[in-house]
Formats: structure tokens, C-alpha cells, sequence
């Protein structure tokens, strides 16, 4: 299998709505997102350039459910790229979570409300996946 033959529309449809839920995730929980980061609105000053990674970085993740969910799975089908998603976000998602929390003295709850999110993404991304193939 070529590493291109993924449906393109798929992941960039994945991508935006992986982001738009992220939009509305740290919408409803920036306060609580804030005192888990231990910093204040103003402290932050990170201008727009993490909006445009988060995009391109959930590009990335759409790309790869897209392609790993068939060579797994045996199919795409929206249950397959769920699955993916969700082993992809145990395995290796939650895991470097808790490690670098961890080591940064991060709050547990950061490593939640960060770490639901990114399962957010990757189980979204796995149902549009899964819904255009």
C-alpha cells in the first residue's frame, strides 16, 4: 500500500473537525485548562502560531488513523478508525502524557483535560474516517 492512498478529502475533513472540537473543548474549560497550567491569560502571550500547529499537527493524526486504520483493522469503517484512534491515544497519546506531566511537575488535571481532549480528537477523527473511507 503507497503511503499516499488515503482518502484526502477524509483527513482534511477529519483534521477541521478534530480542531473545531478542540476550539470548543478549551472554550468550555480554559478557566479550569488555566489553574491545571498554574499561569494566567496574560502570562500566556502565545499569539496565533499554536492555532496553526494545532491544525497541522491533527493533519498529521487524521493522515495517520487514515492509513493505519485498513493495514490494522483489515477495513475502514467508523467502529475500525475508533478503535485505532483509541489504542493510538492509550498507547502512545496518553502514555508520553503522563510521562513529561510528570517530569514538568504538571497537575494531574492538566494531564486530563489535555489528555480527553486529544482522545477527543483521534476518536472524531476515526468516525469521519471511518464515515468517508
Amino acid at each position: 500500500m503507497s503511503h499516499f492512498a488515503v482518502n484526502w478529502l477524509a483527513v482534511v475533513l477529519a483534521a477541521i473537525a478534530a480542531y473545531a472540537f478542540g476550539a470548543v473543548w478549551y472554550m468550555a474549560l480554559s478557566k479550569q485548562w488555566l489553574v491545571a497550567l498554574g499561569k494566567t491569560k496574560d502570562q500566556l502571550q502565545v499569539g496565533y502560531t499554536p492555532f496553526i500547529w494545532s491544525f497541522v499537527v491533527e493533519l498529521v493524526m487524521a493522515y495517520f488513523i487514515a492509513l493505519l486504520t485498513p493495514l490494522l483493522m483489515g477495513e475502514i469503517s467508523v467502529g475500525a478508525g475508533v478503535l485505532v484512534g483509541v489504542h493510538m491515544w492509550f498507547g502512545f497519546v496518553l502514555t508520553t502524557l503522563i510521562m513529561n506531566h510528570r517530569y514538568e511537575g504538571m497537575k494531574w488535571s492538566l494531564t486530563v483535560i489535555d489528555g480527553l481532549h486529544i482522545l477527543g480528537v483521534l476518536v472524531i477523527q476515526g468516525v469521519v474516517i471511518g464515515l468517508l473511507g
